[in-house]
């Protein structure tokens, strides 16, 4: 099997040459593409998970030989989780050589972050299926660079950090009302206004419903913590 001249491209933003193309092929067919003759990603993204995870483990532990478990956690979590895989996704380009079935293609799925999301994980199985744990991880560690050195030593979530001040202070969670939405229906862009039950508030505008929380919730306690 020889891949695509898009898959070679896309191989090349790897960098990492398949010994087994069909192993990409199927790393990039998504399951809205499923046929008796097509295999789908999801089982590779269950794998990718895993490597990730591995992968990122070891680097925080050498790249920060005396961080506590207390600190390493969170780090971790912003390295691996949906919205920064989704980052690294669009940085090579990977929602251009998707296989996707129609509706998939009409409701804008080439920019869906869960869906891009998981296609990296599912590649970054492929490249572990292909070349090995050591071919997998100097691609992980290459893709994701300077984020596990600048990765922040509170790198929790947003909206956890925002909710644990709120109760260290005896107050009611963070509510998260949408004030607006626009766009066209495939790709609507979401305005969210986090609010304190005390009075302070925050806005934030994203392409996904917890994209915007996530900022709204950032700038709300940003402000609140210069109070």
């Amino acid at each position: 099997m020889k891949l695509s001249a898009d898959l070679q491209a896309f191989s090349g933003r790897l960098g990492h040459d398949f010994a087994k193309p069909e192993i990409l092929v199927r790393a990039v067919t998504h399951s809205s593409m499923t046929s008796p003759h097509r295999d789908d990603n999801q089982r590779q993204e269950f794998l990718g998970d895993r490597v990730l995870g591995l992968v990122m483990a070891e680097a925080l532990l050498l790249a920060d030989v005396n961080a506590a478990e207390g600190l390493l956690a969170p780090r971790f979590n912003a390295l691996v989780r949906k919205e920064t895989c989704a980052d690294v996704a669009r940085e090579i380009d990977l929602g251009a050589v998707l296989k996707l079935g129609r509706s998939e293609m009409k409701s804008g799925g080439r920019r869906k972050e869960a869906l891009l999301a998981d296609g990296m994980e599912a590649v970054i199985a492929a490249v572990y299926q292909d070349g090995g744990f050591d071919g997998a991880r100097v691609m992980v560690l290459r893709l994701w660079g300077a984020r596990i050195h600048n990765v922040a030593d509170d790198a929790r979530d947003p909206k956890t950090a925002l909710q644990e001040w709120a109760q260290a202070r005896g107050e009611n969670p963070p509510e998260y009302i949408e004030v607006a939405r626009s766009g066209p229906d495939h790709q609507p862009i979401f305005t969210i206004e986090a609010r304190l039950a005390s009075g302070p508030f925050e806005a934030a505008t994203a392409g996904s419903k917890r994209q915007a929380e996530q900022a709204a919730a950032s700038a709300l306690l940003k402000k609140v913590e210069q109070q």
